[in-house]
């Protein structure tokens, strides 16, 4: 009995944004593992460079390119440059995200509410957009976001984030309904807490960390690791009849 080839990605491109490091760089070296060539990209190249010298020293096919995905100039560019170097886009992973600051929902900065939104829905739609316009010219695709468990079950002080991370959930769903036509199938990822840098205001700290885990059957932090394999799933033959849903990786804390 052979192998199942459902998971093998070989021949596809695919782009994850936030890829220098945490949830990203798993999902990226997982990718290029099972044969993608992955567009490692987030706001500054030098760790997208580090983390695509890795895949290819592994023996993996990996581009670098940076793209702060908040601001609609450098989507423009970068989707440009995807066009001329690879005419296709098979996956993408929707994984930069931004949460500057952590506060009663009251002391909300406008500022920091901005970026937010910025980054986290107008970021996400239209480089979903833009993806989704390369995929219906090549006859499908896979779009993956990655949202949060917040986006369900509010963060305490992560209020315009959760609430961002609801309306991802909502898109992904927009983009599942009218892109099915093309071959187009849209998903989210909603991870628990999870080990990165990212994260590091609430793993760091003892006191939230403890009151985290009691909410969380399996009594632990997610590794970064254990995100991507359901984004390998999600962007795969295995997938193929799904669509519109927001699978949830959190260690049951939403069950």
């Amino acid at each position: 009995m052979s192998k199942t080839h459902l998971f093998d990605l070989d021949g596809k491109v695919a782009f994850v944004s936030g890829a220098s490091r945490g949830i990203g760089e798993a999902i990226a070296h997982l990718l290029a593992q099972q044969g993608a060539h992955v567009i490692v990209s987030s706001r500054k190249l030098e760790g997208c460079q580090q983390v695509a010298d890795a895949i290819i020293a592994a023996g993996g096919k990996a581009t670098a390119v940076a793209c702060h995905i908040g601001e609609m100039e450098q989507i423009d560019a970068v989707f440009a440059g995807i066009r001329e170097q690879f005419g296709r886009l098979d996956i993408l992973v929707n994984n930069a995200a931004t949460n500057p600051q952590f506060c009663n929902v009251l002391d909300t900065d406008l500022g920091a509410f901005q970026k937010t939104v910025d980054v986290n829905i107008r970021g996400y739609f239209f480089m979903s957009v833009e993806a989704g316009r390369l995929m219906r010219e090549n006859g499908g695709g896979s779009i993956i976001n990655v949202a949060s468990i917040n986006g369900v079950s509010p963060g305490l002080f992560q209020g315009i984030y959760s609430v961002t991370k609801a309306a991802v959930i909502n898109m992904t769903k927009v983009f599942a309904k009218e892109c099915a036509p093309f071959g187009i199938r849209c998903n989210a990822l909603l991870p628990g807490l999870t080990d990165t840098k990212f994260a590091s205001a609430l793993v760091k700290n003892d006191a939230i960390l403890n009151t985290a885990l009691q909410q969380i059957p399996l009594k632990r932090v997610a590794d970064p690791k254990e995100m991507a394999g359901a984004v390998l799933y999600l962007a795969s033959e295995a997938s193929s009849y799904t669509t519109g849903v927001a699978l949830n990786v959190d260690g049951g804390f939403l069950s």
